[in-house]
């Protein structure tokens, strides 16, 4: 097999190409089972790529830092610790709250606040690297690797089934050559040497049929050969599902944790800073109990800190129902523990902290936090 050779069968695929394109030469076709797997690996690549596009969209939505992920991947070197975007802003308030003064009923929030939006951070740095590592990886892994093998195998076979279908193109021209020149002599049978002469061209055309034969019975081992090795990758995509399967499953049950994280963080702070003396509230009480000419002989309102729960009345009119959203317990005596998704009937009374409702729920009354409350109309 010579550098000629290979030249003259690449010569022969491309015709053989382009005669198919062209309507004039036959196809070899496979069977509709092969050309179900083809489809289904075409199906599961694209869709994998685009799944796997949107992850990173997702858990990386800056695309700059996306190509910093990229480059230190393909130099195999290890990206540096990336500060999340929650754990920045918590840095921020903390430092904040040291400058305003962390005793200030502000600056105390901020504090609060700040330390929640760190472990909020530091849950997402933790999903992220979950996902990445049991989602975005396995992806990344087929498209980079088995797809690529699928692909060259596949390239492959439709180059052996060009030459397959060339060398079919040779053979059925060297026969009809063959059968022509033993049925047509081409010079007049009057003279002997004409005899000689026809039956020379009969035995080449015969040696060239035999020749094609040969080539059609080598290139059609190769073909199935390919065939089989293309077909068995291509059955593989079923695996493929499969270690897919476990991994988006991997992929929401850490989703689901982070959230969770997320949701218990944040009934925490809101805990937390429903027991935080208000900040309007003090200022408006200090600005009450400033002596000045206008105020002189005024009683302030009634004060939510002073307020005695057993001594406050519904009013005829502006209660609503409310929906539970979240469990609350009460901190202390004043206030009313809360059931997820239970109804209450609440109220406000003058002076009261507007984050802050009176809630009754049968002879039980109590102040409740507004967050944890879904008005009804």
């Amino acid at each position: 097999f010579t550098m000629c050779d290979h030249s003259m069968y690449c010569l022969c695929a491309l015709s053989q190409f382009t005669e198919e394109k062209l309507g004039q030469a036959e196809k070899t076709e496979l069977d509709a089972h092969f050309e179900n797997l083809m489809s289904r690996a075409d199906c599961t690549k694209h869709w994998t790529e685009k799944i796997f596009r949107q992850t990173e969209v997702l858990l990386q939505p800056n695309p700059s830092a996306r190509i910093e992920e990229f480059f230190y991947e393909k130099l195999d070197m290890k990206a540096p610790s990336r500060v999340t975007n929650g754990e920045l802003l918590g840095q921020y308030m903390e430092d904040a709250a040291k400058e305003f003064g962390s005793e200030t009923p502000y600056g105390n929030t901020l504090i609060k606040v700040g330390e929640c939006e760190r472990r909020l951070g530091a849950a997402e740095r933790e999903f992220l690297q979950t996902s990445a590592i049991s989602f975005l990886t396995p992806l990344r892994n087929f498209l980079e690797g088995d797809w690529r093998t699928i692909s060259k195998e596949r390239r492959l076979l439709e180059n052996l089934r060009l030459d397959l279908d060339a060398c079919k193109t040779r053979l059925k021209k060297a026969k009809l050559a063959e059968a022509k020149a033993a049925m047509a002599p081409d010079f007049q049978e009057t003279r002997p040497r004409n005899y000689v002469l026809s039956a020379s061209a009969s035995a080449l055309w015969t040696e060239e049929v035999e020749k094609a034969e040969h080539e059609l019975r080598v290139a059609q081992t190769e073909f199935d050969r390919q065939a089989e090795v293309t077909r068995l990758l291509l059955e593989g995509i079923s695996s493929t599902h499969v270690n897919h399967l476990r991994c988006l499953n991997e992929f929401v049950e850490a989703q689901a944790a982070y959230y969770k994280q997320c949701h218990f963080h944040m009934q925490e702070l809101q805990k937390e800073l429903g027991r935080l003396p208000n900040a309007f509230a003090l200022n408006s009480t200090h600005a009450m109990a400033t002596p000045g000419p206008a105020s002189e002989g005024i009683t302030s309102p009634v004060e939510t800190d002073t307020l005695k729960i057993e001594e406050v009345q519904a009013p005829a009119t502006g209660t609503r129902k409310a929906k539970v959203l979240y469990d609350y317990d009460a901190a202390d005596s004043s206030e009313l523990s809360l059931l997820a998704d239970e109804l209450i009937t609440v109220y406000t009374v003058p002076g009261m902290d507007s984050d802050w409702l009176i809630g009754e729920r049968g002879n039980q009354k109590g102040k409740v936090p507004v967050t944890y409350l879904e008005l009804l109309s």
